[in-house]
């Protein structure tokens, strides 16, 4: 081996070897070896050959152990050169081996650097091209049948190469993006109005549910689910300290939580999110999953609870009518799905068309899975039993013969199993988030606590509850507790992590919804009436309602800012000078509260107050209100002019060139001057500071009414009644004031709009205050004789009704006078003969009753009473039968 010298015991050397690491310790193990005595170490060599004799056999030879390389040794290339003969080496023999005399020569040993000559290295020289042929690699070239390519090589032809197929071969593939068609105002508006019937819907669903979580039979038969311990933990001692309490009811809720999971089954479909579909094609083949839930009528929730099995929203129904049955104050809480009244909402995924097997090529998904699987346990290498299944720490320590020595296994027994609740079976599909959860009341804290037992097994964690956006199978919109007694509250603020700037405007009650001139929200106040008439308790809220109520309205003003720009539209706390409408201005010396930006290249814009924020509107819009502007006070904003263009009918219309919205789209002009500024500028806007209450002129001392040059009076808010005058909207107040002879205005109280065209509204008058009592005890006395004529011309159509009726009478004696009886019930039958075989005769005929036949008859008979007088009378609605109506 190069670099090893072996020294003998009393040899002398001719040269002094140079002193290296290696040769330094070699030294200092000697002199540490020769201080211990001779007796043990022939002891020791003794017991090495002793271990040696039993586990190595006299025929077998061991193997030297391999050198370790040394640490930046690197390893030298394989240089071909000349075959040479190689030098014979023996081996050391067995008794060399175990000589302890050599073993204390092998622990003497040293190390020396050698260095190596350079390698030869060994060239020749290439006669010919003929060897390249063998590490050529040829490609596959596709030669066309009409040998085009070795025409090409043969002649002098000019290769056009087109690369534009292959570029668009390897391009990356784009999905083609499907643009939505931009909702119309009344499809807004239907759909608006479906999302309030579809909330009114599910509303009735939860409350009957509910009402089934009350049923006795239903506690009685889930009440033995429950054992001692658990009932105690969950109606805490009333002796136990605040702490102490609410700790008792977490732990047996976790308790009965783990219990009731580990019980029930989940084997149907819940309720998910309503989705909209964006073609009637998506409907026709549209099939409800198979899995569904089944339960219709309290009976199946009945059997439900006795076999604890069903869907997660009637595992939730279950658990909360547990807890009532042993007096816990449950509430049942869900979130509602209804079909979405915002556009851009998440529509019905469209089906996928199914490829006949004629056309699909190649195997399928699972065929090339299986084969995969088949081809990596044919190449699967079988392992040696003899050899062991891992490499010991011993073989590496350089003797021949350290791994032979078998070392016991000393294996700790496995711990016990963990007893932990199972996973609850899931439906493939849905939400890993809850629809249905139960709410506990701590009466240790005066607080309200989801508990949700199956899907997420979470409690005393509101936030935990809420699922992504990305999620299409819940949204949490609106989350409405129902109490034992039925009344219900919305609780959505307890659970969504940013419920002004994300979650209110998916509702009724958010931005979506058109706000009356006075600034209310439509949507609002209808879900408010909707929870005041039907789920709010007619007594004084309690304390702990009040509680609660402050919860919620912390929770809403806890609410961090938001950290991207489109969360600002439209919020009620925060606003941009990017989202203001084109009638609203911030107020002079605004602060801003902080600063965002689009992008890190975008500008940083300022975060105002929405208290900053007012609405500005025109001289014109002003008025209506009944207010007018200040004189000398500039505008804060002027709209853009509107710009006429010709209409496909003919004639000019007017258009804006910004979108207008519904408050400003009245405005056709400015009636109240500047009439330079908005046809060179715009429509200037003034804000509600810069104006003040209009006050109309007084009624003359003569009783004469004020007048615009129409001959109205414009009353669009009460306080633009002329002072001494009064108001009458009554139909008939027009014609009193006139039989009366007083002065008298029509009242104009606004504009009937249809796109640009306003049309006047006109609603009662105005007249004298002193001349009101009268013109409406005229205008009482003109009802009382319409009335009067109403019943008289009812009196008059009831005669004439008994005036046919006899004449009718009189007819029929005068015809069967003197005829018998039994002729006249022979002409009976005779007719009805008649009439059966003309049924066949004409199919558009239809049968003659007597009476119309009796009609028919006395139409031209003359009556036989003198005194009779006929007299036409006109039909009317409210007559009837042939009696007086009292």
């Amino acid at each position: 081996m190069a670099g090893r010298k072996r020294n003998a015991p009393g040899a002398s050397t001719t040269s002094t070897p140079r002193t290296t690491r290696s040769s330094a310790a070699s030294r200092r193990e000697a002199s540490a070896r020769s201080a211990v005595p001779d007796v043990y170490r022939e002891m020791v060599s003794e017991a090495r050959r002793m271990a040696v004799a039993e586990d190595v056999p006299e025929a077998t030879t061991p193997e030297r152990p391999l050198k370790r390389r040394r640490p930046g040794e690197r390893h030298t290339p394989k240089v071909e050169t000349k075959p040479v003969k190689p030098a014979v080496i023996q081996e050391p023999t067995k008794m060399e081996h175990i000589n302890p005399e050599d073993d204390d020569d092998e622990e003497e040993l040293e190390f020396e650097d050698v260095e190596l000559p350079p390698p030869t290295l060994q060239t020749i020289t290439r006669d010919s091209d003929d060897e390249d042929d063998e590490e050529l690699e040829l490609e596959d070239i596709a030669f066309d049948s009409q040998g085009a390519f070795s025409s090409a090589v043969a002649g002098d032809v000019q290769l056009n190469l087109n690369l534009s197929a292959q570029k668009a071969a390897t391009a990356p593939h784009r999905r083609a993006i499907e643009r939505r068609k931009a909702l119309s105002k009344s499809e807004k508006e239907r759909r608006r109005e479906i999302h309030k019937v579809h909330l009114l819907c599910l509303l009735a669903h939860v409350e009957r549910r509910n009402r089934w979580c009350n049923s006795p039979k239903v506690q009685e038969v889930l009440r033995p689910l429950l054992t001692d311990k658990m009932r105690k933990s969950l109606i805490p001692r009333a002796s136990l300290n605040q702490y102490g309490r609410t700790e008792s009811l977490k732990a047996g809720l976790q308790e009965t939580s783990v219990m009731f999971k580990t019980k029930f089954q989940i084997t149907e479909r819940g309720l998910r999110r309503a989705l909209w579909a964006e073609d009637e094609e998506q409907l026709e083949n549209y099939q409800l999953p198979h899995d569904l839930e089944t339960i219709k009528s309290k009976d199946d929730f009945l059997k439900a609870a006795k076999s604890l099995s069903g869907s997660r929203d009637v595992g939730a129904q279950l658990f909360c009518a547990l807890l009532r049955s042993i007096g816990v104050q449950a509430r049942l809480v869900c979130s509602l799905q209804p079909l979405s009244c915002v556009p851009g909402a998440p529509a019905m995924p469209k089906q996928r068309k199914t490829k006949s097997l004629n056309a699909s090529k190649g195997p399928s998904a699972a065929d090339r899975y299986a084969a995969a699987m088949s081809k990596y346990k044919n190449t699967a290498i079988t392992p040696d039993p003899r050899t062991p299944a891992f490499l010991s720490g011993r073989s590496r320590l350089g003797h021949p013969n350290a791994t032979a020595y078998d070392v016991p296994s000393m294996t700790a027994p496995p711990p016990p199993p963990r007893l932990e609740a199972p996973k609850a079976k899931t439906i493939k599909g849905e939400s890993p988030y809850p629809i249905y959860w139960v709410e506990v009341l701590d009466e240790a804290q005066q607080k309200w606590n989801p508990v949700d037992p199956l899907v997420t097994g979470t409690q005393w964690r509101p936030r935990a509850l809420e699922p992504p956006a990305s999620d299409k199978e819940n949204s949490l919109t609106y989350a409405i507790a129902f109490d034992e007694d039925g009344f219900a509250r919305d609780v959505t603020r307890r659970y969504a992590k940013a419920y002004n700037s994300k979650t209110k405007r998916q509702r009724i009650d958010g931005p979506i919804s058109p706000t009356t001139p006075s600034g209310i929200n439509t949507g609002e106040r209808w879900l408010r009436r909707v929870f005041l008439r039907h789920y709010t308790a007619p007594d004084f809220p309690t304390d702990l309602d009040q509680i609660e109520l402050n919860e919620l309205a912390a929770l809403e003003g806890a609410e961090p800012m938001p950290r991207n720009v489109q969360d600002f539209k439209d919020h009620p706390i925060y606003a941009l000078e990017r989202h203001l409408r084109r009638n609203e201005v911030l107020l002079p010396g605004a602060h801003s509260t902080g600063t965002v930006s689009a992008g890190s290249k975008a500008p940083v814009e300022r975060i105002y107050r929405r208290i900053d924020v007012v609405v500005a509107r025109s001289r014109e819009k002003w008025f209506r209100l009944g207010r007018v502007v200040k004189p000398g006070q500039e505008p804060v904003k002027v709209l853009p002019p509107k710009r006429k263009r010709s209409s496909k009918f003919g004639g000019e219309r007017i258009s804006s060139s910004s979108p207008s919205l519904e408050t400003d789209e009245e405005d056709e002009g400015d009636l109240f001057g500047d009439y330079s500024l908005a046809k060179a500028g715009g429509t200037p806007l003034y804000t509600p500071q810069q104006t003040d209450v209009y006050v109309p002129p007084p009624v003359s001392k003569s009783g004469k009414i004020p007048k615009n040059k129409f001959g109205n009076v414009e009353v669009y808010v009460p306080s633009m009644i002329p002072a001494g005058g009064a108001h009458i909207p009554h139909a008939r107040a027009a014609q009193a004031a006139h039989i009366l002879g007083v002065d008298y205005a029509p009242a104009l109280t606004g504009f009937e709009w249809k796109g640009r065209k306003g049309t006047a509204r006109i609603l009662g008058v105005v007249v004298p205050e002193k001349a009101a009592e009268a013109v409406r005890a005229v205008i009482t006395g003109l009802v009382d004789m319409e009335e009067e004529e109403r019943e008289e011309r009812r009196r008059m159509e009831v005669l004439r009704m008994w005036r046919v009726m006899l004449r009718g009478l009189r007819i029929r004696e005068r015809v069967f006078g003197g005829v018998e009886e039994e002729e006249v019930e022979e002409e009976e039958k005779r007719n009805e003969k008649e009439d059966k075989k003309g049924k066949g005769k004409g199919k558009g005929k239809a049968k003659e009753t007597e009476e119309e036949r009796l009609d028919r008859e006395m139409a031209d008979a003359p009556s036989d009473v003198s005194e009779e007088f006929y007299m036409d009378m006109e039909e009317d609605e409210e007559g009837g039968g042939g009696f007086l109506i009292e």
